[in-house]
């Protein structure tokens, strides 16, 4: 089995917006076997394929006290109108957080890795961290959701983070 690497800001896949998986095929299997193996390794929570160089619509949570799930072509179909302000990380940005402001709660219609359909209504962090994945898979990462000078700030941060 070979290890997935978490590709991280300034590479170009992450800017992408991801294309529709078409194949439910039997390589997605181990392929999403491998992506909850990087999470693990990241001590992550949520990854999408696009932090693993693979520009498709998947992504990975698995959250404490919620099951692993996989969300294959996701679609929000709502989100709350209360939002919350709540500081954020991502394994693409190592070491770097911020608080970033997203609806509260969210409908999602995905599929399972054998094709099947299904939807959820999250709120709290399952809401957050759904959002924030689906994010990944439209080329946004969460310093894209601060205002300029907030981006500005987390970005000379995380670069002087990474010459520590």
């Amino acid at each position: 089995m070979s290890m997935l690497d978490i590709i991280t800001y300034g590479h170009e896949t992450l800017g992408r917006k991801a294309a529709p998986v078409a194949e439910f095929g039997p390589e997605l299997g181990p392929f999403i076997a491998e992506m909850f193996e990087a999470l693990k390794r990241g001590n992550g929570i949520g990854l999408a394929a696009p932090q693993v160089d693979r520009s498709i619509r998947l992504f990975v949570t698995d959250l404490e006290g919620d099951k692993p799930r996989v969300f294959i072509n996701p679609e929000i179909v709502l989100t709350s109108q209360e939002t919350a302000d709540i500081e954020e990380g991502c394994l693409s940005l190592p070491g770097l957080y911020q608080k970033v402001q997203r609806p509260e709660a969210v409908r999602i219609q995905a599929y399972n890795e054998k094709g099947r359909p299904f939807t959820v209504e999250a709120d709290g962090m399952l809401a957050r961290l759904i959002l924030h994945e689906n994010d990944h898979l439209d080329g946004i990462l969460f310093v894209d959701r601060l205002n300029a000078l907030k981006r500005e700030r987390a970005l000379a941060q995380y670069r002087r983070l990474l010459r520590k």
